[in-house]
């Protein structure tokens, strides 16, 4: 790749020994656990804060809304993780940018609750600012690396969202969520596509270098900050309710429901995939994929945990179908993202995890006849019948090896 000047910023060749994630990397991780504590808590007002709204089209609305913030976190988190799994974390100017993107997701956890009111600015112009400061930092510190044209193209495009972000924080709710719906689309788009610049070019993902054990060990880590943020939701919840037995039940069935999704998520498929990462022909495709399937993952966790406080708060009333579609969804959406996992490290699906899908979804309808607790235990008994379907596939059998179909 030709000289370059001492001092300058090396990507990490893929075939390197990555080291584990940093303090400052698992710090900036903590950040996630209170913004996304704030995403539950956006959602649970929008279900519950207006007399009849839980049946409404602004139940639809609001979450859909929520789920903008939630993707606007993922971004953030993501582009971080990517970066220092490309480049040596220990560098001043990595440093630098994982330390601006810590501050500008606290900023945007703080302005969750209100972000299409009150705070939207403050939203935007914390995660335009993470975003943009992200790859001019990177671009200057790679002095003449080739990879420099890629963060120039990602700064453009960063940078041109960052007007619809910042012009949608300043006009109505309706106008706001368009644009920045719109924006997100555009960076998620242009990652698919290797950042593409009229002029600049794009890149091929399947060439990027990145050290793959390092990425999948970040994707686990927020997947236990999601799973984390579950126990949180489920502790504050029952701590604020009276001590009587609908609610200790839904308490229980809560932290039952997040040991099995533990459980699911590292036999075994979870535990190996950094293994599956560095098999692969192309980590970075792999890596790219195994992102998308955290999301749907994290996603489904969100939904969980506001799931534990609805059934927590009304333990033993019918519930309307918004709340039943985060008590059953959310585990749903884990499975399926799980499902996508397994295919990803092993290159195959296993039959239970869509007997579990089909079952949480055909026991929708009765249970909205019956006390919501009980859709709860039927959320937690599917997922333990999964984990213990793992337990005795994997008994007395050596462990499997990944086998990646990428």
């Amino acid at each position: 790749m030709g000289s370059r000047a001492a001092g300058h910023l090396e990507p990490v060749p893929a075939a390197a020994t990555p080291g584990r994630a940093t303090f400052l990397e698992l710090f900036f991780d903590l950040v996630f656990v209170f913004a996304l504590t704030r995403i539950s808590a956006r959602a649970f007002e929008d279900l519950t804060e207006e007399p009849g709204r839980e049946h409404g089209w602004g139940t639809i609305t609001g979450s859909g809304k929520t789920l903008l913030l939630l993707l606007a976190l993922w971004a953030v988190w993501q582009g971080t993780a990517w970066t220092t799994s490309r480049y040596d974390p220990y560098r001043v100017p990595l440093q630098t940018v994982v330390i601006t993107a810590l501050v500008c997701s606290m900023l945007m956890g703080v302005a969750i609750p209100r972000a299409f009111s009150e705070t939207a600015l403050m939203f935007a112009v914390a995660y335009v600012i993470a975003q943009v400061t992200r790859p001019v930092i990177l671009s200057i510190a790679l002095g003449p690396h080739p990879y420099r044209r890629l963060k120039v193209r990602m700064a453009v495009i960063f940078a041109v969202t960052g007007v619809l972000w910042i012009s949608g924080a300043m006009l109505s709710t309706n106008v706001q969520v368009l644009l920045w719906a719109a924006a997100l689309a555009i960076e998620y788009l242009a990652a698919r596509c290797g950042w593409p610049v009229p002029g600049l070019g794009r890149s091929t993902i399947s060439k990027w270098e990145i050290a793959g054990e390092h990425l999948a060990e970040r994707y686990q880590q927020f997947f236990l900050v999601a799973l984390g943020e579950t126990i949180l939701v489920a502790g504050f919840a029952y701590s604020k309710v009276p001590y009587e037995m609908g609610h200790a039940w839904a308490f229980a069935l809560a932290l039952a429901t997040s040991i099995m999704l533990w459980r699911i998520y590292v036999q075994r498929a979870g535990r190996i995939l950094g293994e599956a990462v560095m098999k692969a022909r192309h980590p970075a495709n792999i890596g790219r994929s195994a992102a998308d399937t955290h999301l749907l993952m994290v996603i489904g966790l969100a939904a969980t945990a506001i799931g534990y406080e609805l059934i927590i708060d009304h333990p033993l009333e019918r519930i309307p179908a918004p709340w039943l579609a985060m008590v059953l969804g959310g585990p749903a959406l884990f499975l399926a993202g799980r499902a996508r996992l397994e295919y990803e490290v092993f290159g195959r699906v296993s039959p239970s995890r869509w007997i579990a899908v089909t079952v949480l979804v055909a026991s929708s309808v009765p249970l909205l006849y019956l006390p919501g607790v009980i859709a709860t235990a039927v959320g937690a008994l599917v997922l333990a019948g999964i984990a213990v379907a793992d337990a005795r596939r994997a008994h007395g059998a050596p462990p499997e090896a990944a086998a990646p179909p990428f």
